[in-house]
């Protein structure tokens, strides 16, 4: 039996993910995209240790009634939405509470929209290879509304990127993406946070300091051109 062993943290595992997608690095047009919040710091790592742009794609989980981090659908930008199958239905999960749970999740986006990106125009995406990182996916909902979103956008490539997931999401993200990289793919999989030693809420205040970091660097490196 494989044995599994933890991250230390979001920023080893990004520096890790890096080397897997070491055939990325350095090349034009190619774009990390980030999917807030604990994915910013894997994707940074990535991002700087690669060369390339960093940027964020901010979609949303839509979690279960009273159990907020079990999710039955995603939902992104210019009205993408994934549900899980049997939703609504499933658990009793209602339209209503579907739609009403959507509506609080887009507000969200909005919110961070704002708050990330202040007056900063999201990055184009048409004909570009865009690697989007997470530091982990679970049901694959979000990875999965965030390739549709790329996809809506033209990207020429998609690469799905991350960690740790399970095997059954991978297999299910596969047939969506052009690529997926991942580093670990334990059978008995539980929750994102069990494969790392440290798994500390990503604030908004990291997110917007890696973001200015990238884009400073990436400034930097349009004047050595």
């Amino acid at each position: 039996m494989a044995e599994f062993r933890r991250f230390r943290n979001r920023a080893q595992a990004g520096k890790l993910l890096a080397k897997a997608l070491g055939a990325y690095a350095h090349q034009p047009g190619a774009i990390v995209l980030a999917l807030p919040r604990g994915g910013v710091p894997v994707a940074f790592a990535v991002a700087m240790t690669l060369g390339l742009a960093l940027d964020i794609l901010l979609v949303r989980k839509l979690g279960l009634p009273g159990q907020p981090e079990y999710a039955i659908g995603a939902v992104g930008s210019g009205g993408v939405r994934v549900l899980q199958p049997g939703v609504p239905g499933l658990m009793g999960v209602t339209r209503e509470q579907v739609e009403a749970i959507a509506a609080r999740e887009l507000l969200e986006i909005e919110r961070r929209t704002r708050l990330y990106r202040h007056e900063r125009a999201p990055a184009v995406l048409a004909g570009r290879d865009v690697i989007i990182v997470d530091d982990g996916i679970a049901t694959g909902s979000t990875m999965q509304a965030a390739v549709e979103v790329a996809r809506g956008h033209d990207a020429r490539r998609v690469v799905v990127a991350a960690p740790v997931a399970p095997p059954d999401t991978l297999a299910a993200l596969a047939p969506l993406a052009d690529e997926v990289a991942c580093l670990a793919a334990p059978p008995f999989f539980r929750a994102v946070s069990q494969w790392y030693e440290t798994f500390d809420q990503t604030s908004d205040e990291e997110v917007q300091q890696l973001l200015t970091m990238a884009w400073r660097a990436e400034a930097d490196r349009r004047q050595l051109i």
